[in-house]
């Protein structure tokens, strides 16, 4: 199954703006918390990074510019290797001011 990437979901949504290297934080308002997490960075042209994620946060980049962000969340069974009991899955996008 194909689906959008987040420069598609997002191209008509208006940036969040923050500062080079600003902290960001992502905060999830439900129990039990993921506790496995994966963040990756888009720019409009085609490339991508994953980006290090620490204490739920990580540092916008430090060049101006507008960039698109998959982040997955995962609850995997603490019992089970490799089992997942759940994830999802949400698209943002950061204007670098």
């Amino acid at each position: 199954m194909d689906t959008a990437g987040p420069v598609e979901l997002l191209k008509d949504e208006v940036p969040v703006s923050v500062q080079p290297g600003e902290v960001v934080k992502f905060a999830m308002n439900v129990e039990p918390k993921p506790n496995k997490y994966h963040v990756t960075q888009m720019t409009a042209e085609g490339s991508s990074i994953d980006v290090a994620v620490k204490e739920n946060s990580f540092h916008a980049p430090a060049q101006k510019g507008t960039y698109y962000y998959s982040y997955g969340v995962w609850w995997m069974d603490e019992h089970i290797e490799n089992q997942s009991n759940g994830d999802a899955f949400y698209c943002f996008v950061l204007q670098v001011i």
